[in-house]
C-alpha cells in the first residue's frame, strides 16, 4: 500500500515548513487516554476537554459483551461504576470536584454562622440582664425622686410665698391686737406706770420691726427681687 505512495517532496528552504505525509493525513486521531491521576482535575480551573462519545473506562475495555450487559442491568453495579473515582467520566470528577468545594465552604461558613449565632444568644442575654438592672434601678430612683420630693414640698417657692403671706397676715394681727390692748387701757381711765409703758413699748416695736421685715420681703418678692434658696423670716 505505501510502496506506490510518491515520497513526499523536499521542504522548501524559504519557509522551511515540511509538508505532512499521505500516511499520516490518511490515519485517523484516536481520543486521548482519560487521566491517570485525579488530581488534575482538582487542581484544574478550567473544565477538563470532552473525551467523546466513544470514552469508556479502562475498567471496563476488556469487559465482554455478558459482562457489560450484566453491568447496566444492575443499578447498583451501573451507579458504583458512575462515581467510583477509577471509573467516573472527568466531566462528572470536575462536577464532585466543584460540588465538594462548595459543601466544604458551605460547612465552614455554616460553623462561623453557628459561632456567631452563639456569640449573639450570649449578649442577647447580657444585654437583657443589664435592661432589667437598669429598670429596677429606675423604679428605685423614682421611688427615692418621689421620697425627696414630699420631702421638700414645704420648701417649695409657692409654698413658701404662702407661708409669707400667711406669717405677715398673723404678724399684723399681732400689732394691731397691741395697740387695741394699749388703746383699752388708756380708755379705763387707769393709768399705766412706767414700767408697763416701757414694756408694751419693747414688744410693739419687735412685733412691727418683725411685721417691717416680712413686708417688706413679700414686695421684693412680688418685684422678683428674690434670690437665693433661703426662707425669709
Amino acid at each position: 500500500m505505501y510502496s506506490h505512495t510518491p515520497p513526499a517532496p523536499p521542504p522548501k528552504p524559504a519557509s522551511r515548513i515540511s509538508t505532512p505525509s499521505a500516511s499520516g493525513a490518511q490515519s485517523p486521531r484516536r481520543p486521548p487516554p482519560p487521566p491517570s491521576d485525579t488530581r488534575d482535575f482538582d487542581a484544574a480551573s478550567q473544565p477538563p476537554p470532552d473525551p467523546g462519545d466513544a470514552w469508556l473506562p479502562l475498567f471496563l475495555q476488556d469487559k465482554s459483551k455478558q459482562d457489560l450487559t450484566t453491568i447496566l442491568s444492575s443499578p447498583a453495579l451501573l451507579s458504583a461504576l458512575t462515581h467510583s473515582p477509577p471509573t467516573i467520566h472527568p466531566s462528572l470528577r470536575a462536577s464532585h470536584a466543584t460540588l465538594q468545594s462548595a459543601l466544604a465552604e458551605n460547612i465552614s461558613r455554616a460553623s462561623e454562622l453557628l459561632s456567631l449565632e452563639s456569640h449573639l444568644a450570649h449578649q442577647r442575654e447580657t444585654t437583657q440582664a443589664q435592661l432589667l438592672a437598669t429598670h429596677a434601678l429606675e423604679r428605685t430612683w423614682r421611688a427615692k425622686q418621689s421620697e425627696m420630693d414630699h420631702a421638700l414640698s414645704g420648701f417649695a417657692p409657692a409654698r413658701l410665698y404662702q407661708r409669707l403671706n400667711r406669717e405677715l397676715v398673723e404678724q399684723e394681727g399681732v400689732c394691731a391686737a397691741l395697740e387695741e390692748s394699749f388703746l383699752e387701757g388708756e380708755g379705763d381711765g387707769s393709768v399705766a406706770g412706767e414700767r408697763e409703758v416701757g414694756e408694751w413699748v419693747r414688744r410693739y416695736r419687735e412685733a412691727k420691726k418683725v411685721e417691717y421685715l416680712r413686708r417688706e420681703r413679700k414686695e421684693r418678692w412680688d418685684e422678683g427681687r428674690v434670690g437665693g434658696g433661703g426662707y425669709p423670716r
